[in-house]
């Protein structure tokens, strides 16, 4: 039983790298669409520093930016999408998605959207900031307030894994902050343009049976192939 526990455990290791290099691959060759030179390109650096971050094989990388920059001889027609609506318990929610197929894409949404409530263009999206996030790791010690004034940041807060940062900039200081916090004592683990909550939900304040809805809810909305991330209006 032990054991296959164990090559279960490895084989959901395996599909959730998957996810993330399919993910990751497809905002490379959105991003290549700029250019194929990373040094003229910020987001596709970005990108690609994101992909190196998760050991993401060479070939797979320098296929993504051929295709996105339309150097490998192949038509790649994806499509950015963005839904909102709320989660159960009315916790507010913005879905972003890259999809070869638009009526495939809406037609999972409006069935991933059933548990929780699907909204209009605007609905949502007026409570949420649309901003830099830069999440990063201090060497020796470096103070995070002092990175972030230094930095350009507009604030900082915990990030996702322990002992991190999350910067948080506006939109169009994304890249300038992202170069500056190396600076500054800090090594950059991702940049990327999302959605932060103006009014977050807070957890404490949803049963435990409430908040495993949620979650629920999210993690079947982030294992859909099209979609690229999911902001959730919940704090912390």
């Amino acid at each position: 039983m032990g054991a296959q526990w164990k090559e279960k455990g490895k084989a959901a290791v395996a599909d959730a790298k998957g996810k993330l290099f399919g993910k990751l691959v497809k905002d490379i060759m959105i991003a290549a669409r700029g250019g194929a030179d990373p040094k003229d390109n910020a987001r596709l650096r970005m990108t690609i520093e994101a992909a190196r971050k998760v050991s993401m094989p060479k070939d797979t990388l320098e296929r993504a930016i051929k295709k996105g920059a339309g150097l490998s001889g192949e038509t790649i027609n994806y499509t950015s999408v963005i839904y909102e609506g709320f989660a159960p318990h009315r916790v507010p929610v913005v879905v972003e998605c890259l999809t070869d197929n638009v009526n495939r894409t809406a037609s999972d949404m409006r069935v991933l959207f059933r548990k929780g409530q699907q909204g209009t263009p605007g609905s949502v999206t007026w409570d949420f900031d649309h901003v830099g996030m830069v999440e990063a790791e201090a060497k020796d010690g470096a103070d995070a307030e002092l990175a972030a004034i230094e930095a350009g940041a507009q604030d900082f807060e915990a990030g996702d894994q322990e002992g991190t940062t999350l910067f948080i900039t506006d939109a169009a200081d994304l890249d300038v902050v992202a170069k500056a916090l190396p600076d500054h004592g800090f090594v950059v683990l991702s940049a990327k343009l999302g959605y932060k909550p103006r009014n977050p939900v807070d957890p404490a304040s949803l049963s435990p049976e409430a908040l495993e809805e949620v979650e629920s809810f999210l993690q079947a909305m982030d294992a859909n192939d099209d979609v690229q991330n999911v902001y959730a209006g919940l704090a912390g």
